[in-house]
């Protein structure tokens, strides 16, 4: 039963990895989720309140890292916050059309037409559309960087 059990655990931190690719999935509530099966199935008393308290800032952390790096970004890139509303909502529905590269292409499609209807150049919103890209990117590497951390923390804690 432990080996089924840890097997779900690892495909969970997995998963978690691959919602970095499709955003539609849970991305640090698979980590959670992982935690959880670990805590309450296999052993209960390894995980101890601190790692959950850091688990909890961190995951804060990686919120906020999540929607302040796109959110920056757009705006480093002189997008307005239409631009940054239509780049937030095209990467969830270009996860769904033509996945992975949907949540790239689109929101890079959706701004720059966004921007373009403002009434501002082909070069500020081509500028804008370039921002909502670097802002994903640089979002999911640091929600990577954080899942990455937590999951090793997590192994640290019960090993060592």
């Amino acid at each position: 039963m432990d080996f089924i059990l840890w097997l779900i655990v690892l495909l969970l931190f997995g998963l978690s990895f691959v919602a970095l690719i499709y955003p539609v999935l849970p991305s640090v509530t698979a980590v959670w989720a992982g935690f959880l099966i670990y805590h309450f199935f296999i052993n209960s008393s390894e995980l101890t309140a601190f790692f959950w308290i850091v688990m909890v800032i961190l995951t804060i952390i990686l919120t906020l890292a999540d929607i302040f790096a796109s959110s920056l970004s757009v705006k480093k890139y002189g997008g307005s916050s239409v631009g940054e509303k239509g780049a937030a909502l095209s990467v969830i529905v270009g996860s769904f059309i033509f996945p992975p590269f949907g949540i790239i292409i689109l929101p890079f499609i959706v701004v720059l037409i966004l921007e373009m209807r403002q009434g501002r150049s082909i070069q500020e919103s081509l500028r804008a559309s370039i921002g909502s890209v670097v802002g994903f990117l640089t979002g999911q590497l640091a929600e990577a960087a954080i899942q990455l951390a937590m999951i090793i923390w997590f192994f640290f804690t019960i090993w060592f």
